[in-house]
């Protein structure tokens, strides 16, 4: 009896989770079509440009809509048998109210899964996309407090950037030493590009790390590096956005520019949200369950308040921790997992305080 009742839940919140997940994402899309709408037109992009765009975008919308897909297949689910009394036949057979639900948790850990790999398939997507709808400014000539890493890991630090003149101001370069090559740290107040001799560095300091661990620094006017290929334009390159890289490109990201001094509170807090939204999928799962089972009257009235609500909660915290996070007023760590752990908390009262 308990494996049929165990198929019958399952097979309902599955049921319910499809539908609802089929649906979901169309409403992401069409509320970012209509914001961007203005922006396509005045592109000139094709309608099936578009269209191909958002078709790579799907993933993210996907992810997006698992953890509002499992929550009101979830209340469904639980509602609907509480107000046709089969959780009441149930529990006068000796199943608990927990031992009843179990199918649910355990197909919410599964669509936590799945909601954790399609977050290394979305930036691949996201970067298609992106070049689909000409995001990037190609008319760019100019750039400021930024960091760049290069193929052959140099990173650079400038605060401005034309590409004019090729002209750079307040320049720090940073090539870690390996086994095979000297690495150097170099300070310069500016530097200037010429398309023979590359980029000439002018008043600064170089302080040269060799693979031995000895080192030695100087004071120069002016100084020119083999092996700088970096072009003005290559510098100009806008970086990704975070929806366009995976947790590790973040991470390391992140590494660099706090390494050469810049502040890296919104990227690290991007990285902790990368996560814990996927995880969201189970943590709301479990908030909504206990909840649905009111037997008040209302039927669906009663679950999509239930599930309305949570979501608008759930999203105000998310928005309010992120935020926070990104001023650096909490750490990214806690901004960016405190929506779950106090929806998980709440989930763990209301769950001990059911009857079973």
């Amino acid at each position: 009896m308990i494996r049929i009742l165990d198929r019958m839940v399952a097979w309902t919140f599955l049921k319910l989770f499809v539908i609802f997940l089929a649906a979901a994402p169309w409403l992401f899309l069409l509320g970012d079509l209509t914001e961007n709408l203005d922006t396509y037109i005045d592109r000139g992009l094709a309608a099936s440009d578009v269209a191909r765009a958002y078709f790579y975008e799907l993933p993210l919308f996907l992810q997006w809509s698992f953890p509002i897909a499992g929550l009101i297949a979830a209340v469904f689910t639980v509602h609907s048998m509480t107000t046709h009394h089969e959780v009441v036949a149930a529990k006068a057979g000796g199943i608990s109210f927990h031992r009843l639900i179990r199918p649910i948790v355990l197909l919410g850990l599964v669509l936590t899964g799945v909601a954790l790999v399609l977050s290394q398939v979305i930036p691949i997507g996201n970067r298609i996309a992106t070049q689909i709808l000409q995001n990037e400014d190609p008319r760019r000539t100019w750039r400021s407090d930024f960091v760049y890493e290069s193929e052959g890991g140099t990173t650079w630090q400038i605060a401005r950037l034309t590409a004019a003149d090729g002209r750079m101001s307040d320049v720090i370069l940073e090539r870690p030493p390996t086994r095979e090559r000297a690495g150097f740290h170099i300070t310069a107040g500016s530097a200037f590009w010429d398309a023979n001799r590359g980029w000439t560095f002018q008043r600064g300091y170089l302080r040269s790390l060799n693979p031995d661990s000895t080192e030695r620094a100087f004071q120069f006017e002016a100084l020119q590096l083999a092996g700088i290929s970096e072009r003005p334009e290559d510098l100009l390159e806008l970086p990704r956005e975070p929806e366009e890289m995976t947790y590790a490109e973040i991470s390391r990201l992140a590494r660099i520019i706090q390494r050469t001094g810049g502040d890296a509170q919104k990227l690290l807090t991007d990285r902790e949200e990368k996560i814990s939204i996927p995880v969201a999928t189970l943590v709301v799962i479990l908030f909504g369950l206990p909840l649905a089972t009111s037997s008040q009257r209302g039927g669906t009235a009663y679950g999509i308040g239930v599930s309305l609500g949570t979501t608008i909660l759930y999203l105000l915290l998310f928005k309010i921790s992120g935020a926070l996070g990104q001023a650096g007023t909490l750490s990214p760590h806690v901004a960016g997992w405190t929506p779950n752990v106090v929806f998980a908390a709440a989930a763990s009262v209301l769950l001990i305080r059911v009857r079973t």
